[in-house]
């Protein structure tokens, strides 16, 4: 059985290559894909990649597959979402802001910018979608057979506005038990066993969004308690230590990055920040700089925000249990990502904040702010503001029989516009540098079309942020090299 080896370089995901991949195996073998989408994940937060939260699931996923240790988004919900679901950068699909035309998160996407369950429907797959969609269009009138949709992206226990295949359901009462992450992966495990039951013929494609750890920051009681004293030492300390265990696990090698003390929330609340009582901040402070009070407000936050993401593997190891019990795990590609890094975003919306009531309940709506992301993002400086590079973790891993047998070293090009693998294959005629044209697609609309970029550094970012993806995947064990059968923006060598 192969596997991925550890990335020494990393590439951005463009998931329209999974068609193509795909396409070009033979019926029986073409692999099921779970797509795991994490909202506003810093970059260090889990275990395998330095993180203090405990993620066994996405560390097993890690050490038997690929971890990408530099990766580009949007750094923003809607936009990353068109990109990875279209393989386009969001401004060509009019999900970023693009000058004097309807855009960003009120446009819509041209007719020929079809999302990837669309692409895999003619390839035999059945679709399904579990959390957050943000995307313009239903889930169903875009090649999805099954989904569970919530639009309510302000409460994690009682959602007000939420949709099972497209059809609205009654808002969630309070105090019911529910919890956003565990009716993702709840809904995603029964289509699962849907599948095994009446299409075990048919490759699957599940897409499990995850609204956290996106604010507000609330989580089950017992999770928070795991924490509770974890970060009590303070982000300055967490930081370096983030840092040593990043660099011992030979994840990032550059000097570690200054703290932007100056820089505050991308959006100005100040009757929010106030709402919130005396513990709270709107900078980067030094831990040593706080109040008493400060100190332990922040690092309750702290553990609210590690009990979401501790939740979230928790049910990411049930649907993996699951796709196992079916027998399916082998021929399986397992993605995971984020939309966004760390969030430095500070307000207060929904059902409001109760100070009375217990940090990471219902009644509370607490944001983690900029202080805390500085420690997040690690090995940056940055955090999550717009349209510009964003850290967050990506790793993939599949065991089945064709993965790839090399290691992966991949050079990350955003400003190339094909995607080939050129290492595996050296008897292929196959050449990355003649990428050709794809005739299906049709030129791009001049009111929506971005300007193109000059093809110099490899790491040049597009004027406006768009940001591209590629998968870590190669056909190595059949001598076949991925065609640039799309426009996938990027380009990587395995």
């Amino acid at each position: 059985m192969a596997s991925f080896a550890k990335s020494r370089r990393s590439a951005v995901f463009a998931l329209a290559l999974l068609a193509v991949a795909a396409s070009s195996l033979a019926a029986p073998s073409k692999p099921n894909i779970l797509l795991i989408l994490a909202d506003d994940m810093g970059f260090s937060d889990p275990g395998c990649y330095g993180g203090e939260v405990a993620t066994p699931n996405l560390d097993s996923l890690a050490k038997g597959g690929l971890r990408f240790t530099q990766f580009y988004n949007t750094a923003r919900c809607w936009p990353s979402r068109a990109a990875l679901l279209t393989g386009y950068y969001a401004q060509e699909v009019r999900r970023d802001t693009v000058p004097e035309v309807i855009s960003g998160g009120r446009g819509t996407r041209p007719g020929w910018a079809k999302l990837l369950p669309e692409m895999l429907k003619p390839l035999g797959y059945r679709t399904y979608h579990s959390g957050k969609w943000h995307v313009d269009g239903k889930p169903l009138q875009n090649g999805l057979d099954r989904s569970y949709d919530i639009e309510d992206h302000n409460r994690n226990f009682n959602p007000q506005n939420l949709f099972e295949d497209d059809q609205k359901l009654p808002s969630v009462k309070p105090d019911s038990g529910y919890y956003t992450t565990t009716a993702y992966a709840d809904h995603a495990i029964k289509c699962l066993k849907e599948h095994a039951a009446k299409y075990s013929d048919q490759p699957f494609f599940e897409y499990l969004a995850f609204t956290c750890p996106h604010f507000p920051l609330q989580a089950p009681p017992e999770d928070i308690a795991k924490y509770r004293d974890r970060f009590r030492q303070g982000w300055d300390v967490l930081r370096q230590e983030r840092w040593q265990r990043l660099t011992s696990m030979g994840i990032v090698d550059c000097a570690l990055s200054p703290i932007e003390r100056s820089v505050g929330p991308p959006y100005a609340f100040p009757k929010d920040v106030a709402l919130l009582g005396p513990g709270e901040i709107d900078r980067p402070v030094p831990w040593a700089e706080l109040t008493e009070a400060q100190r332990d407000f922040q690092a309750t936050k702290m553990a609210i925000h590690a009990a979401m993401v501790d939740r979230m593997d928790q049910e990411i190891g049930r649907v993996l249990a699951q796709i196992k019990a079916m027998g399916a795990f082998e021929n399986t590609i397992v993605l995971f990502l984020s939309d966004n890094g760390a969030s430095a975003e500070m307000m207060v919306r929904g059902d409001g904040h109760d100070p009375s009531a217990p940090p990471g309940s219902a009644k509370t709506f607490l944001c983690l702010g900029p202080a805390s992301p500085a420690w997040r993002i690690l090995p940056f400086a940055g955090t999550r503001r717009g349209p510009t590079k964003a850290a967050s973790p990506r790793r993939s891993s599949w065991s089945g029989p064709r993965a790839s047998r090399h290691g992966a070293s991949c050079a990350i090009r955003p400003a190339t516009s094909w995607i080939s693998c050129r290492r595996c294959s050296s008897s292929s005629a196959e050449s990355a540098s003649t990428p050709g044209r794809d005739s299906r697609r049709p030129r791009r609309p001049a009111p929506a079309s971005p300007r193109r970029w000059p093809r110099t550094s490899p790491f040049r970012m597009p004027p406006s942020g768009g940001n591209t993806r590629a998968i870590a995947r190669c056909g190595s064990a059949t001598g076949r090299s991925w065609r640039p059968a799309r426009r996938a923006l990027g380009s990587f060598t395995i």
